[in-house]
């Protein structure tokens, strides 16, 4: 079926509505993403398939298979509209009761209920939840309403009304306009307002006028699957953008680069592109406009680099994907040196929603100078684990103590990273920073495409710079001397600082060449591969001056400055700790204080993490 015009779109969506009006009870489960997959979804999903079918209650209940719901320490999870029930954790063995107790008796299954880390309570409205309540869901909240497989559900809950929008009533210098007045900056990295880079690509010589649009799908950061889930969950919403975006700057050709390792965000992107040429929203002539544009999905090799822009583009034309100068703008001169204008997933989504709301309305959410929502995945030492998106300028406390729920085990927090493997580490005292461009910038750090990363105080910071300085080495394309040798010169440095051998000169040649690598790196990779460090210095110092001067690394993560003991008056002879440990380093009779071996004891932890009386202590081993 093809969409000939605007009211053709706005007849379908009435007649999808008027149809799903006749079902009584939703179930949603959060079952097509990588992420519920591998925590069981399926099998649960099937489960709710054969009860229902089984209980008869096809015609009053209806199960949708949604995308992420983004609380992924929870999954398997279901949600029960309209009393907005949320199942935490579910089994197929579950099933049958949640259908015979709440689906038809409107009854609460207690067990099944999310248990608030902090306060023990029990919520049964998914609403009541601290990880839901000062969300703003605005590009991740459409997951639960639709199924990733379905366009119709998408048309439903206004799916392409942008789009028709645009075709009906705006030129495409109105609707970069609206993109410069809404304020909204690119969700990549670096943040750079993109009414002006559309402006400027559309405004670029081109003798052939072959203009190209990308959508930059190639999440390589550690810990971060934004982009994954939105395009796994929602992916007509990305290319709804990429079309409007295709409109304003003349573009009939667009490309999403995507990970080769997102097999299933691939499916979903590729089934949406079928299913929207199929009603003719995309294609040729679209809407009977007059105007095409058509997306090729290009699968990535898993380079780290290729996420930056140049290289990305050096990738699709078949060459090695390393990055050039920056001198030559990509808006210019980008894709087979044509016009490219290239935002990330979520940039790409929010578009469609400022089209249809307007610019006014998106300004007034977030800050000055960051506008709208941001996307982060919330890792580490965090109870909640998971997707979170919130207005832009709330604070680092608020998304880690109240949305996050606190660190676990009553641990103490140290310190957060965001903007992944080269984004910088902010410490606990700068907990109250507001979550924008300037202010991670102003502090060390930067939003990047939005990684958070959770420490607590048995992370020792100068081996998070060390890993995360190792990462880059690996990742550099080895194209400019700057990155490719200050890289591996600060590595060997901190490698050295870790085992003992560093020197208190050290420190200052650190911080010299991190500098140097900033001003001279060709690409953002060097450029920003210094952060981890120089951050760490500057705010944990004294870790990076214990290691040194005193040998001994405090959180027990640098094995060759420390050795476990156990404390014979805190020792009940329990012997848990006997039993986890895997070389047999730990002896002792029950009930009696056990010892651990020195020369045996291979540092592994599993001791000092199960021990419930605290009698395994980290002390400074004899050098």
């Amino acid at each position: 079926m093809k969409l000939k015009k605007a009211r053709d779109l706005e007849n379908l969506k009435d007649s999808l509505v008027k149809q799903k009006d006749s079902q009584v009870t939703e179930i949603i489960i959060s079952a097509d993403a990588t992420c519920c997959i591998l925590k069981g979804s399926k099998p649960v999903a099937q489960a709710f398939r054969d009860e229902i079918k089984k209980a008869g209650l096809k015609s009053t209940v209806s199960l949708r298979l949604a995308g992420c719901l983004g609380f992924c320490e929870i999954e398997p999870m279901i949600i029960i509209k309209p009393q907005n029930i949320l199942y935490q954790k579910v089994k197929p063995a579950d099933v049958s009761e949640i259908v015979a107790e709440t689906i038809r008796n409107n009854r609460i299954i207690e067990r099944l209920l999310y248990k608030d880390p902090q306060s023990g309570e029990k919520k049964k409205n998914r609403k009541q939840i601290s990880f839901y309540k000062k969300q703003n869901r605005l590009i991740l909240g459409a997951n639960e309403e639709i199924e990733p497989v379905s366009i119709d559900d998408y048309i439903v809950i206004g799916g392409y009304s942008a789009l028709a929008k645009v075709l009906d009533s705006m030129k495409p210098e109105d609707v970069i306009s609206e993109i410069k007045n809404s304020g909204l900056r690119g969700r990549g990295g670096g943040g750079f307002p993109v009414g002006r880079k559309w402006e400027t690509c559309r405004n670029a010589e081109c003798e052939d006028g072959i203009r190209y649009i990308i959508c930059n799908a190639d999440e390589g950061d550690p810990g971060a699957y934004m982009d994954r889930s939105v395009l796994e969950g929602n992916p007509h919403s990305v290319i709804e953008g990429m079309i409007i975006g295709s409109i304003a700057i003349g573009s009939e050709q667009g490309y999403v680069y995507v990970r080769a390792e997102y097999p299933l965000a691939v499916e979903h992107l590729n089934l949406a592109i079928e299913q929207a040429e199929s009603y003719g929203l995309l294609g040729k002539n679209i809407m009977g406009n007059g105007r095409s544009f058509y997306i090729k999905v290009v699968k990535g090799a898993g380079a780290f680099v290729c996420g930056e822009s140049t290289a990305l583009m050096a990738s699709i034309e078949g060459k090695v994907g390393r990055p050039r100068a920056k001198y030559v703008h990509t808006v210019e001169r980008g894709l087979n040196d044509r016009p490219t204008t290239l935002n990330n997933v979520e940039t790409w989504a929010n578009v469609p929603h400022i089209i249809n709301r307007g610019a006014d309305w998106y300004g007034k959410i977030g800050t000055q100078g960051s506008k709208g929502t941001k996307i982060f995945s919330l890792v580490g030492k965090i109870n909640n684990t998971g997707l979170v998106e919130v207005p832009m300028g709330i604070s680092l406390r608020e998304i880690i103590f109240e949305i996050g729920g606190g660190i676990p085990k009553g641990k103490r927090f140290k310190a957060v990273q965001t903007g992944g493997p080269s984004g910088g580490c902010i410490p606990e005292e700068l907990l109250d920073l507001a979550v924008d461009y300037d202010e991670l910038s102003r502090a060390g750090s930067m939003m990047g495409s939005g990684g958070m990363i959770i420490m607590d105080e048995d992370n020792c910071m100068v081996d998070v710079a060390r890993y995360f300085l190792d990462f880059l080495k690996g990742e550099s394309c080895g194209k400019c001397v700057p990155c490719r040798e200050g890289i591996r010169r600060m590595l060997e440095i901190l490698n050295r600082i870790c085992t003992g051998k560093g020197k208190e000169e050290d420190l200052d040649t650190l911080e010299e060449l991190g500098e140097y690598l900033m001003d001279t790196a060709l690409c953002a990779l060097g450029s920003t591969a210094a952060n981890p460090v120089l951050t760490t210095l500057k705010y944990f110092r004294n870790e990076y001056e214990a290691h040194i001067v005193d040998k001994y690394c405090s959180a027990g993560v640098c094995k060759s400055l420390f050795r476990f003991e156990i404390v014979s008056d805190a020792c009940t002879g329990c012997g848990a700790c006997r039993k986890v440990c895997p070389v047999e380093a730990i002896s002792g009779e029950r009930k009696e204080p056990h010892i651990i071996t020195r020369d045996t004891c291979i540092k592994c932890s599993a001791c000092y993490s199960i021990c419930r009386f605290d009698a395994i202590k980290k002390i400074k081993e004899v050098t």
